[in-house]
């Protein structure tokens, strides 16, 4: 295990409605965020984890769209994940993101939500 901050990104502007350039309602990525938050009161690793709401992640038509980075360890950005169903997923595989220690999610352990849509694997940044 690591003894450095990780944290989740999640964009909060992805499965937006638009109407005259101003978003009507909450979008996805906010409801997203809300579960995600809510499920992590309980989770083992809430204090290991910074979950960081994000204006844009630059994705748009992948959304929605959440990132896992953390010093020396690969950053991992995914997207297609839905509203609704995804949230324990992706706290599931922060969890395998955090055990690793050069965070790798190999496919074949990933939960079902975060096997597809996957936007970028990105190397370490040297130490």
């Amino acid at each position: 295990m690591s003894n450095n901050q990780h944290t989740l990104f999640v964009c909060k502007t992805c499965a937006s409605v638009w109407q005259d350039g101003k978003r009507v309602g909450e979008s996805g990525g906010q409801q997203l965020l809300q579960q995600l938050q809510g499920l992590a009161q309980d989770w083992e690793l809430r204090n290991e984890f910074l979950i960081h709401d994000v204006e844009c992640m630059s994705a748009c038509d992948r959304s929605c769209v959440i990132a896992f980075a953390a010093s020396g360890k690969l950053t991992y950005l995914f997207g297609d994940l839905p509203v609704d169903g995804s949230a324990s997923a992706v706290l599931q595989c922060a969890t395998q993101y955090y055990a690793h220690a050069d965070g790798s999610l190999p496919w074949s352990l990933r939960p079902e939500p975060l096997k597809k849509g996957i936007l970028a694997k990105i190397p370490p940044l040297s130490q």
